[in-house]
């Protein structure tokens, strides 16, 4: 009981520590890096595509973003669409072969936003802890309900889960400040 209890808390939190680390790759610090793109749906060959699907993307200074499309004949498409996502606002360039972005370094207005932006995510992981540890404790109080398991055995139990929710949370806090100073660094 208590190891399907701790294993369920396990998963739940490391989908949100997983989920977490997704949106903080989306989040702007100054320097370019390729996840800033990499999601931007394309319209190519009839249909919409990750760009990361028609190209490969690297960037090769910290503020360059260089796009190598797979097909030649895509390079207009990624531009275009890269130019239209007004949530990054990047105005590319295109020699016929090579994408490329010039990442302009951020305003303080700007990096202020972010970690506003930043300070929402967080929010949204916690919410997702604490959903994660009411399931546990939950299915914790239940089965001493219903006499599955003993006072002795619940309170240790709730211990075990409350540590689990403590480290993950100190996970995230971790990560949301060493991101708010990559984010707020000149």
């Amino acid at each position: 009981m208590d190891q399907d209890v701790m294993k369920e808390l396990a998963d739940n939190l490391s989908k949100v520590e997983a989920h977490f680390q997704e949106e903080l790759k989306k989040l702007r610090t100054g320097r370019a890096h390729p996840s800033m793109v990499e999601e931007v749906m394309i319209e190519a060959y009839g249909t919409q595509m990750p760009l990361k699907q028609l190209a490969t993307v690297t960037t090769p200074e910290p503020q360059l973003i260089q796009i190598a499309a797979f097909d030649p004949g895509t390079v207009g498409a990624i531009a275009s669409g890269i130019r239209n996502n007004q949530s990054l606002g990047f105005n590319p360039s295109d020699d016929g072969n090579v994408v490329r972005i010039q990442v302009p370094a951020l305003t303080e207005e700007r990096r202020k936003l972010i970690v506003k932006q930043l300070g929402e995510k967080q929010e949204e992981a916690m919410i997702g802890i604490r959903k994660a540890r009411h399931d546990a404790m939950g299915v914790i109080d239940k089965a001493k309900k219903d006499k599955e398991i003993g006072e002795d055995d619940a309170k240790r139990m709730q211990k075990e889960v409350d540590d689990a929710v403590n480290a993950a949370k100190s996970t995230i806090e971790a990560q949301s400040k060493e991101k708010e100073s990559d984010i707020l660094k000149v």
